[in-house]
């Protein structure tokens, strides 16, 4: 047996608790891993508190995000003892997660884990970091460069922002980053952010064109901020979107892109191919400093994940959230 957190749902709606679970009720999976860590995302929160129909089987072990050792395999690329991580693919959704000691998985969905981290420093990262480095990744295949100006990161205290201000300033851009948390401007300053611009300025409905402000753009919000994002990117710069934290419409113009050649790319980490998941950690084993990491992350219980997914919905959580599954 061992513990995970497992969402049921019956007549009485949903619950949520930490159990213990026999090894036979373990999905189908071609590779058996021993997990070290997971960490607590956005959809984890959602799934957890219900919030939003993340959860489409039950019951079901939240947690789209793990890190371990792999104990047994079938599968051609893993052997017993590699390390992996493993990010998305409908994991913590249609497929048992992260937020258990056990994982039962398809070996397709694995990349082996950078030796230049630990199991708990790769949850530190998690879907977040690599989705960040996702959008650094595609903001420097478009073109984009560093004396083409400042680079905008919104939903900056996040994990996906924290991550991307991080990567961003190794790799030589100056980076601006949008917060409404006044509290927080050390912290952002302290992972290389040079401007701290307060999210009420982009969070309101705002002008088609707006003044020419950023070379490129990660955002993690959408609605209004993407929209206001979009209005002030210059001249043939790109804007990458990968999250909906103030919400999932997008009430722009098509002005910048016609008239400034403005690029919008999407950014998907969930179904993102192999070889994509593999430069993405690649990047950060090269580009992310792990003792940035100790500022980045807090690290929990499996128990207290439950709480934590509140206050993550409730907006009071900064950086990234490790879950320790074995306490």
């Amino acid at each position: 047996m061992f513990s995970a957190v497992v969402i049921e749902k019956g007549d009485a709606g949903q619950s949520v608790a930490v159990r213990n679970v026999e090894e036979s009720e373990l999905p189908e999976g071609n590779v058996r891993i021993d997990v070290d860590y997971s960490s607590l995302n956005f959809k984890d929160a959602l799934a957890i508190t219900g919030k939003s129909p993340v959860v489409r089987k039950f019951p079901m072990v939240p947690g789209i995000d793990l890190a371990g050792t792999v104990t047994e395999s079938s599968h051609g690329d893993w052997s017993a003892g590699d390390r992996v991580v493993l990010n998305g693919w409908g994991v913590g959704e249609t497929h048992w997660g992260g937020f258990a000691q056990t994982a039962s998985l398809n070996g397709d969905w694995l990349v082996p884990l950078p030796a230049e981290f630990t199991t708990k420093q790769a949850m530190a990262i998690g879907t977040a970091g690599y989705t960040a480095s996702l959008c650094v990744e595609a903001l420097v295949k478009a073109g984009v460069s560093p004396d083409q100006g400042e680079i905008l990161v919104t939903g900056a205290t996040g994990g996906v922002g924290s991550v991307a201000i991080a990567l961003l300033t190794k790799a030589g851009f100056t980076v601006a980053a949008s917060t409404g948390k006044a509290s927080e401007v050390e912290y952002l300053q302290q992972l290389g952010a040079t401007t701290v611009v307060d999210r009420a300025e982009l969070s309101e409905k705002g002008k088609p064109m707006q003044k020419e402000r950023w070379a490129g753009v990660v955002d993690s919000v959408g609605s209004f901020t993407l929209a206001n994002a979009c209005a002030q990117t210059r001249y043939g710069g790109t804007v990458t979107a990968c999250g909906l934290a103030q919400g999932m419409d997008f009430p722009a113009s098509v002005a910048p892109f016609i008239l400034r050649g403005v690029s919008l790319l999407g950014i998907d980490s969930v179904m993102a191919p192999k070889d994509r998941r593999i430069t993405a950690w690649a990047r950060l084993s090269r580009d992310l400093d792990p003792s940035a990491l100790e500022s980045i992350a807090t690290e929990i219980s499996l128990a207290e994940s439950i709480n934590a997914a509140d206050q993550l919905m409730d907006g009071t959580v900064r950086g990234r959230i490790v879950v320790d599954v074995n306490r």
